[in-house]
C-alpha cells in the first residue's frame, strides 16, 4: 500500500473476454499469528472479485495479484459509512431544531437511511463500475 494501491493475491476462478473472477482470501491481522489456534480471534474469509484482464492471457487456476487504487477504498468508506452518518446526524439536528420530540427525531433520522440505501441498491451497477480492480500476473 506504499504506492497508493491495495493488492491481494488470488486464484483465477473464471475467465471471459472482458472480466476475470478471482478468489482471494481476506485475513484479519490475527490470522497470520502463530498462536491463532489458541484463541477465537482469527478471522479468514474468501471473496470473489471481478477484475479487468488488461489484455493478459489467463486461465482458470492461475495465481494473480488483484490491485486497485487506494482512493477506491476511501470512496467505499464514504458511501458505506460517512455519508449515511452525515445524513443521520443532519436529520437529527434539523428535527431537534424544529422542536420535535427525541423519539420522533430519532425515528426520522434512522428512516432517512431507507431511501439512501434504496437509491444505493438501485444504482449498484453504476457504483460497481466505478470500483475497478486490475490484474498483475
Amino acid at each position: 500500500m506504499k504506492d497508493g494501491t491495495i493488492s491481494h493475491q488470488g486464484l483465477v476462478e473464471s475467465v471471459t473476454n472482458d472480466l476475470v473472477k478471482v478468489r482471494i482470501t481476506s485475513m484479519s491481522a490475527c490470522s497470520a499469528c502463530h498462536a491463532k489456534g489458541a484463541c477465537n480471534a482469527s478471522d479468514q474469509e474468501e471473496k470473489i472479485i471481478d477484475a479487468l484482464p488488461n489484455g493478459k492471457t489467463l486461465k482458470v487456476g492461475d495465481w494473480v495479484t488483484v490491485w486497485a487504487r487506494e482512493s477506491m477504498g476511501f470512496k467505499a468508506l464514504f458511501l458505506g459509512y460517512l455519508l449515511p452518518f452525515l445524513l443521520v446526524l443532519t436529520t437529527l439536528i434539523i428535527c431537534t431544531s424544529l422542536n420535535l420530540s427525541e423519539l420522533k427525531a430519532g425515528l426520522f433520522s434512522l428512516a432517512v437511511l431507507i431511501p439512501y440505501y434504496a437509491v444505493l441498491y438501485i444504482t449498484r451497477d453504476t457504483v460497481k463500475r466505478s470500483f475497478i480492480f486490475e490484474i498483475k500476473q
